[in-house]
């Protein structure tokens, strides 16, 4: 699939470019970033070239994996990245992480919004999940107020980047 542009309120939605390296590189100098999502540490801007340049433009041509990066409207600044990923024939993983100095905002459950509002148009889809390092506050939170229901507890279902196993919830949210 080619990359599409999605537009809120306040954000445009939209594949991301060459001239974004920076702003990624940036974000994931957080330390919840690196500890949350699966990014190497330490987070090189060779990391991000390698992302925006060769790894994202890769997944969208193969139709398994749509990330999206989120720019506020207003400033142009980059609020977050938002991906669908396909888990199986109809089931899809909601995946986010946003800037530190962006959260707090309701950007990121107003980028999700859209981008499972799309993907129940674009897809076949009929559930999306949605997984957190238990103690991801943040994301339990966003994926709440986007109506996903907390299935469960996996305990020590998979190792972060601190090289630790780690307990994570689990949730889906279900075609409406």
């Amino acid at each position: 699939m080619d990359p599409v542009t999605l537009r809120t309120d306040r954000l445009v939605l939209r594949a991301f470019t060459p001239a974004d390296v920076d702003a990624v590189y940036e974000a994931c100098q957080d330390e919840d970033i690196q500890l949350y999502t699966p990014v190497p540490v330490p987070y090189r801007r060779a990391d991000a070239e390698e992302l925006v340049g060769e790894k994202l433009p890769a997944q969208w041509a193969a139709d398994k994996d749509y990330t999206f990066g989120a720019f506020r409207e207003d400033t142009g600044a980059l609020v977050g990245s938002y991906c669908l990923t396909r888990v199986s024939r109809g089931v899809w993983e909601l995946g986010y992480w946003a800037v530190k100095e962006q959260r707090g905002h309701g950007y990121s459950v107003e980028a999700a919004r859209a981008l499972c509002d799309w993907g129940w148009a674009t897809l076949d889809v009929h559930r999306i999940e949605w997984w957190a390092m238990v103690g991801n506050t943040g994301s339990r939170a966003v994926a709440e107020r986007l109506g996903f229901t907390v299935e469960g507890t996996l305990r020590k279902r998979g190792i972060a980047n601190d090289g630790v196993p780690h307990d994570w919830w689990v949730g889906g949210l279900l075609r409406p």
